[in-house]
């Protein structure tokens, strides 16, 4: 499992390579915006610089802090505060596709620097995120099938494997242990690691597309604003995907990939862009259609994971239905999560 997860998080950085390289290659772009007095090279530098770390300890510690939890028991994945800051956290990933992802790659695939056919006379964003949306539906449904299949007797949590095999269950364990975990459970926590999985991809390719941006330009006005929004975005982001992280109970090793991932794709993108601050046209034809149709197919993916396998599969759950009090307290951290992700968008 964890070396599928490698492998399908490596070909994203792969393919996003490839887009940039393209768009590095375009050299009859359409022309930058005039310069201002914000546009300062020199100045800009150390501002991406301070970005990378700040960005990747939010980042870590965002994600991380679901991980310690259990150690502390009123965060506890059982307890009413733990799903009301998920839901918190939930709120900012539906509002990081409507509000930041979605607006990004329409204004990317509508600029006139685009040709009018076939760019301005169809909706390309808003197709290419509903095929996303409908392809996590599919990945989601085919994944959790053969990963059924598999194991047809049933799931037990990574952490239990590893203590019944060093004979660690308090002394209950005499060698007569018949399988598997069966029943919802098995396939409720077979939901979360599938869950977890494709967030994480999801998160991973917008993550990079982020950090390309900011790296890219040399507007210290836009930069300054930028950093905080992004820390702030990262921070609770990663909040959300450290629950089904810590709810998936995977082992130690593949926590910490999961977490080494998500802390440095947007730095790693900030890094990219740096690089290619010289050469990389953001407003060339060929970097506005693969940024913008990476754009588009991260929203449609983060709508869907926000919507279906977060809200809706919590609030429709034994947890939420059996308590109308603890609904309103989420609902209201939805709103809460989404109004300030959505005032971010102003600056991010």
């Amino acid at each position: 499992m964890a070396t599928s997860l490698f492998k399908l998080i490596s070909s994203f950085f792969i393919l996003i390579s490839i887009f940039i390289s393209q768009a590095v290659a375009q050299s009859d772009g359409c022309q930058s915006q005039s310069k201002n007095s914000c546009n300062n090279k020199s100045a800009a530098l150390p501002l991406k610089l301070i970005a990378i770390a700040s960005i990747l300890i939010t980042s870590m510690i965002g994600v991380c802090l679901p991980l310690f939890s259990r150690s502390i028991p009123a965060l506890g994945p059982d307890r009413n505060l733990f799903i009301i800051v998920k839901a918190f956290a939930s709120g900012i990933i539906l509002a990081t596709g409507f509000m930041h992802v979605l607006p990004d790659s329409f204004d990317m695939l509508w600029s006139p620097c685009l040709k009018e056919n076939p760019w301005h006379k169809f909706p390309f964003t808003g197709f290419v995120a509903m095929l996303s949306a409908i392809f996590t539906q599919m990945v989601d449904s085919i994944a959790t099938s053969l990963y059924t299949k598999k194991n047809n007797t049933g799931i037990i949590p990574e952490i239990e494997v590893a203590d019944m095999a060093a004979g660690n269950t308090g002394g209950h364990f005499h060698g007569h242990h018949h399988g598997p975990k069966i029943g919802i459970e098995g396939s409720q926590l077979l939901r979360y690691r599938v869950v977890a999985m494709v967030l994480e991809l999801g998160i991973v390719v917008h993550s990079i597309v982020i950090g390309l941006s900011m790296g890219a330009s040399n507007n210290t006005c836009t930069i300054k604003p930028l950093v905080a929004a992004l820390c702030f975005h990262q921070m609770f982001e990663g909040m959300g995907l450290g629950g089904c992280i810590l709810q998936a109970e995977y082992k130690f090793l593949k926590k910490a990939l999961m977490v080494f991932f998500f802390s440095v794709t947007t730095p790693f993108g900030i890094a990219i862009g740096i690089a290619l601050s010289k050469t990389y046209k953001e407003n060339s034809p060929t970097s506005l259609i693969s940024v913008g149709l990476l754009n588009a197919s991260s929203a449609g993916l983060l709508i869907y994971m926000a919507l279906v396998d977060l809200l809706s599969a919590d609030f429709m759950g034994p947890k939420l239905q059996g308590s109308i009090k603890l609904q309103i307290k989420s609902y209201v951290a939805v709103l809460l999560g989404a109004g300030g992700m959505s005032v971010m968008a102003k600056w991010a």
